[in-house]
């Protein structure tokens, strides 16, 4: 533990530009994404009637790991999240170990947002617009952040309209059946704890607010106010979706739905809303995209800095202020990731190096003082069990990667470290 001052501000610092609004915008753009049109199924495969059990508990755990790392970005406002929080709080390799968890976790969750906007908008060419919206996107990116915001305003919108469309057609339809909410005995103790880290996969994105903790004004007020208000305003979408969807399909419905949202517009009546819904999702993915290649391109600017990858990232574009080489790193590694793997594994893969980060947020949060701005105890500790405890209720395939990929990137740190001892 380190009880010394915040980390001093770098030369090449990023333009802090962004307030609350935009802090909290980018928050729902990483949170209410592709990952509400895709979860549902798979989870409610796992758990059945328990569903909703295992939205409650993901919202849980979410609502811990968010109190952790507003009050650590408070304290550290500098580009790197859990990265900077574990280094400060735990120790250099506890932080290079969550900014390693983190850029490989999240750079396989943009590979799978990205096919998810090939897989709706040209099936057959799924591959080559993932990797188009790669590209293009990342070219928005550099460009500057405040550009990001703006586009991540609009996307939301789209979103939450789509959204509150299929609930309202689903709510006041004649399908709805209110024995559907139910609880059965197809409900186990161990499919809920796996639909609840299939569904954490949807709320992982309110700590992209504390990654940008270098570009937004007042960070020590805007990251604490930004980071609750986007997780309450997800949990409560993700539940008036889920309650609707389930009212009309039941769980088992739900369950064998390649797409929940389009079938539960058609079991509605509201087959109108099919395309709607179609768009949605495709945009939903590209607003989620947009977050993702930001916020690990600040990771990779930090890790950067101290030089557990190429000093030559740590570059701020002079006129537009971004990380510019660690966003076109970034973008190139998620465009070949894109053009190559397959959405289930990348998205198992990502939870679980999104779960091993914010366990080690949550450590770094017991750590602080109330001098500091510690949360209650009961915060982290809570948050740090469900992480371990929901990371390794996922598939065994996502984890036996995810546990060596993990290994790799924590030989790889000895090894540097052997090497500049000499």
């Amino acid at each position: 533990m380190s009880s010394s001052v915040p980390t001093p501000r770098v030369p090449d610092e990023l333009r802090r530009r962004l307030g609350v609004p935009d802090a909290v915008m980018i928050g729902l753009g990483s949170m209410i994404g592709a990952g509400i049109f895709a979860s549902l199924a798979p989870a409610a495969r796992a758990a059945g009637s328990g569903l909703l059990i295992g939205l409650a508990l993901a919202a849980v755990v979410a609502y811990c790991n968010a109190t952790s790392s507003a009050r650590l970005a408070a304290r550290y406002p500098t580009s790197g999240g859990t990265y900077v929080y574990g280094r400060e709080r735990l120790g250099e390799f506890w932080g290079y170990l969550a900014g390693w968890a983190f850029v490989v976790g999240k750079t396989a969750s943009c590979a799978a947002m990205a096919l998810t906007v090939g897989s709706y908008v040209w099936p057959g060419q799924a591959h080559a617009v993932a990797v188009a919206a790669v590209v293009a996107l990342t070219a928005v990116n550099y460009a500057g952040v405040q550009k990001s915001a703006l586009v991540t305003r609009l996307v939301v919108a789209v979103i939450l309209a789509v959204l509150a469309a299929v609930v309202t057609a689903s709510l006041t339809s004649g399908a709805v059946d209110a024995a559907r909410l139910q609880v059965g005995s197809d409900a186990t103790f161990a499919g809920v704890l796996q639909a609840a880290g299939l569904l954490f996969f949807a709320f992982a994105g309110y700590a992209r607010v504390a990654t940008l903790g270098e570009e937004v004004r007042d960070p020590a007020r805007t990251i604490p106010r930004a980071i609750p208000i986007a997780l309450g305003i997800t949990l409560v979408v993700y539940a008036a979706v889920a309650v609707s969807v389930l009212l009309v399909l039941g769980p088992h419905g739900l369950a064998a739905a390649a797409a929940p949202l389009t079938d539960a517009a058609r079991a509605a009546g509201a087959a109108w809303l099919v395309p709607v819904v179609r768009v949605g999702a495709a945009v939903a993915a590209l607003g989620s995209l947009l977050a993702l290649i930001l916020g690990v391109s600040r990771t990779t600017l930090a890790m950067a800095r101290d030089r557990h990858f190429p000093h030559a990232l740590a570059a701020v574009h002079p006129r537009f202020k971004v990380p510019h080489r660690a966003e076109l790193v970034v973008g190139a590694a998620v465009a070949a990731a894109a053009a190559t793997v397959d959405v289930r594994g990348a998205i198992g893969f990502s939870s679980f190096g999104v779960l091993a980060y914010y366990a080690i947020a949550n450590a770094s949060a017991w750590t602080l003082t109330p001098a500091e701005g510690r949360p209650a105890r009961i915060v982290p500790a809570l948050g740090l069990a469900g992480c371990l405890v929901l990371a390794f209720a996922l598939p065994v395939s996502s984890v036996v990667t995810g546990a060596l990929v993990l290994a790799a990137g924590a030989v790889a740190y000895a090894v540097r470290r052997r090497l500049a001892r000499r």
